[in-house]
């Protein structure tokens, strides 16, 4: 395996799935592969970088779109509403992508070690061309796992490499803000962690500004600036997104997905289902199971 290329193509050949996505023994390690273009995945992305090696790939998050392909990365560095589409990949050149996500510890780590400067980067979501350095620590991470006796010892220093290469490029001024523990994205994270663990619960403003240590006014504001959503449309999203996922993949009826993700009226579930997806949850399965729209890896 003398590219990236080859070694991604390996690994999500040999391990390809139903969506796509092929994780590795390395944990936030995964590679992506798709043979034809693909329908709209909504999704509430982590924080990662994707390395596009093969085909092309549409994301949008608001109403800004990013395309990007061979050659180039994907930056994404708070937790946001995003909307992704394989724009380009076939049975002879299918996309193939390598997807890690960002290690705060790891970071902040790196920073501090690095005396890095914390500069404001408002872009949450941002396309740039893949670093040489950056694209040679991915292949010697992707070399690793044809050592599986290697792995446990040398993947903590090739993922911090990894981290290193990312902060000292083009992306470092956006990746540093994930490190710094004052720092609105830090702050706003942490409650962003609240509202994944506890999405199907009442949430009040006044509990997640205390888990971001903002005032409620501060904290609606800065929470919107770094998501784009307010925290109550942030909630609404990841529960619309897990209750179609028990709806596609688990069979679930959309009254049983509904309540499971913490609705109390189904036709309140079915119009925000609707707004968001396009589609009612029983046309929106009916046309998942007969072919339309393929489920992917959301990168």
């Amino acid at each position: 395996m003398n590219t990236l290329l080859d070694a991604i193509r390996y690994h999500a050949d040999t391990h390809r799935s139903t969506t796509g996505m092929a994780p590795t023994p390395i944990a936030g390690l995964s590679t992506v592969r798709a043979t034809t273009p693909s329908g709209l995945v909504h999704d509430i992305s982590r924080p990662l970088v994707c390395l596009v090696v093969q085909g092309s790939k549409a994301v949008t998050m608001g109403t800004r779109q990013f395309a990007f392909s061979a050659g180039e990365s994907l930056l994404i560095t708070a937790d946001v509403p995003t909307v992704s589409q394989i724009t380009r990949a076939s049975a002879a050149a299918p996309y193939y992508s390598l997807v890690m996500e960002l290690d705060r510890a790891v970071i902040a780590e790196l920073a501090l070690e690095m005396k890095a400067v914390l500069v404001s980067e408002n872009a949450p979501v941002r396309v740039d061309p893949t670093d040489a350095e950056v694209a040679d620590a991915a292949l010697r991470l992707m070399r690793l796992l044809d050592r599986p006796r290697s792995v446990p010892i040398l993947q903590a220093q090739l993922m911090r490499e990894m981290h290193y290469w990312l902060l000292a490029g083009r992306h470092g001024q956006a990746i540093r803000q994930l490190g710094t523990p004052d720092s609105h994205v830090a702050r706003i994270a942490r409650a962003v962690a609240v509202i994944r663990s506890a999405f199907a619960q009442k949430l009040s403003i006044r509990q997640l500004a205390a888990e971001a240590m903002m005032g409620p006014s501060s904290f609606h504001h800065h929470f919107r600036a770094v998501t784009s959503l307010s925290p109550l449309q942030f909630q609404k999203q990841l529960r619309l997104i897990e209750a179609r996922r028990l709806m596609m993949s688990e069979s679930a009826s959309a009254s049983a997905a509904a309540f499971a993700v913490g609705y109390e009226s189904v036709p309140q579930f079915t119009r925000e289902y609707g707004r968001l997806f396009g589609l009612p949850p029983v046309k929106d399965t009916r046309t998942d199971m007969s072919g339309g729209e393929r489920r992917q890896a959301s990168i």
